[in-house]
């Protein structure tokens, strides 16, 4: 039976799944997910493993023993998540190995607190990859400003990377830029390019969240009928970006010495608004070279009543830039949005980490 699961995949969307905890290798749910569901990587940030810890005792044994040789919080966070990562990417390898590198993926960021510090990001990146010391795992760094400058110096180090919190057309842009001008480090370092993986995490639910807030203020016939439509055009419109970025001079260089496009990733993909279809950012987002990472409602939702027609993303280019003109006609500004977007994500990111560097703390606490 073909699953709309597996209709995903073959129209060449990975299923990435967004959550790991300790919880879900051991007891073979994960596995189970690889096995029924069509799962070929998974993402993680500060808030699933702080809800990993909050939830399971499966951490219990190795906090005492954190907590008895005295480690600082910062260096059992690293410990703690740098182990389920290097576990999760030992469950995936033989996807690794199966499909070159570009599945079989685990994500783990940075400490969001450095986002503005390029060459503290780049060494932190460096730090968790020699950590996890696997292949297989993806490093995510935010793609603010001060971010890209850390992108292109890890890609340069041949280090794979997830590139985070893409909200706008303009700033995905410079993140392709980031990583070509990395790769082309990397080959003058000698380094092999067939190696390098990265991915480009493009928000779509929180753009249609805010745009909607702003859209129900104005109360028209006409902002009702632009309401949850600017997600999907806006990600539709990256995807166009990314299949120009492929057909430059540049681009082409490069592949000819063995490197990989840096697919566009879904994320944000569960839907905010439960009045809108639980698959909406999954059914309307699929053409090949691309990750959708959904959270598991989502991947239930998509795996139960999924309609998976093909690709719904090739074709709609021009109807996405109308719809866009409509909403800046009617006084939304699309600059102020994925701005506040990007400030509100980083803020969410460094209140995620101090909420997991408070789990952790809590947890050595009551084990001393």
């Amino acid at each position: 039976m073909t699953t709309p699961t597996k209709k995903l995949s073959d129209a060449g969307v990975s299923i990435w799944l967004d959550d790991l905890s300790r919880e879900r290798l051991t007891s073979g749910n994960l596995q189970q997910l690889i096995d029924e569901k069509n799962v070929v990587g998974v993402t993680t940030n500060p808030t699933i493993f702080a809800a990993a810890l909050a939830a399971h005792d499966a951490y219990e044994a190795q906090v005492q023993e954190l907590a008895a040789a005295g480690t600082e919080v910062d260096e059992a966070v690293l410990a703690i998540t740098t182990d389920d990562v290097r576990d999760a990417c030992d469950l995936f390898a033989p996807i690794a190995e199966a499909t070159q590198g570009v599945d079989g993926r685990v994500s783990i960021e940075v400490d969001p607190r450095l986002a503005q510090d390029a060459d503290a990001t780049a060494a932190m990146a460096q730090r968790l990859s020699q950590t996890i010391g696997r292949d297989n795992a993806l490093i995510k760094i935010p793609a603010t400003e001060a971010g890209l400058p850390s992108i292109t110096a890890t890609i340069a180090e041949g280090i794979s990377v997830n590139v985070t919190l893409i909200f706008s057309l303009e700033r995905y842009r410079a993140v392709i830029n980031a990583y070509l001008l990395g790769l082309e480090q990397a080959l003058e370092n000698g380094k092999d390019l067939a190696g390098i993986h990265s991915v480009a995490s493009f928000f779509v639910s929180r753009v249609d969240a805010e745009i909607d807030k702003r859209l129900d203020g104005l109360g028209t016939d006409e902002a009702k009928e632009l309401k949850s439509r600017a997600g999907l055009a806006n990600a539709r419109l990256a995807y166009q970006v990314f299949e120009d970025s492929l057909t430059t001079e540049r681009w082409k260089r490069l592949a000819a010495a063995g490197a990989k496009p840096q697919r566009p990733l879904w994320a944000s993909t569960g839907v905010k608004d439960p009045s809108l279809p639980d698959t909406l950012y999954v059914t309307g987002l699929v053409a090949p070279n691309t990750v959708n990472t959904m959270p598991e409602k989502t991947l239930e939702a998509t795996s139960d009543h999924g309609e998976v027609t093909g690709d719904t993303i090739t074709g709609t280019y021009e109807e996405s830039n109308e719809l866009l003109n409509r909403i800046a006609g009617v006084g939304i500004s699309y600059d102020e949005v994925v701005h506040k977007l990007e400030a509100e994500g980083l803020t969410k990111f460094e209140d995620s980490w101090a909420e997991l560097l408070d789990t952790v703390r809590a947890a050595l606490d009551n084990a001393r």
